[in-house]
């Protein structure tokens, strides 16, 4: 059975390992031992933000899956909450299992305790079977997305 939790720092091996373990992760992640400094000063911000939450998803005592759940308070929608799902990853060990519905509805039902009012998530583009998976989970891609790089 699948359990759910917040993460802390002892598990960021693992989550970056997990980060980097597909096409494009490998091209933007360094998972190296020791991990650079850079993972934990992010870890140690989205720990103390009580707007953020790093999930972790074990079976057992193993780390299978990981995303960060960010939570902001909006103007627009009449002053509403909203919650962005980031950085999702499965163990891929345990792709094509669930995992990956099972961490996105659990990061649903989070967003609906906090009081908010829509769940947004951002899929690159290189990846159009992450979008096909999001939408028969119910996300409809109503916006287009922009980012630039810094």
């Amino acid at each position: 059975m699948v359990t759910f939790r917040k993460a802390i720092a002892n598990d960021l091996d693992k989550i970056v390992q997990m980060l980097a373990d597909d096409e494009l992760g490998k091209t933007r992640e360094r998972y190296e031992t020791p991990l650079p400094d850079s993972y934990l000063k992010a870890f140690e911000a989205i720990d103390k933000d009580p707007n953020n939450e790093l999930i972790v998803a074990c079976l057992g005592e193993e780390i299978v899956g990981v995303e960060q759940i960010t939570f902001t308070p909006y103007l627009t929608h009449q002053g509403s909450w909203r919650a962005t799902i980031e950085g999702v990853r499965t163990a891929s060990s345990e792709r094509g299992k669930g995992l990956g519905s099972q961490l996105i509805l659990w990061a649903v039902e989070r967003a609906k305790e906090r009081g908010c009012h829509i769940v947004q998530l951002t899929t690159d583009k290189k990846r159009p079977d992450a979008l096909r998976f999001y939408e028969r989970l119910g996300f409809i891609a109503t916006h287009e997305g922009l980012k630039m790089k810094l």
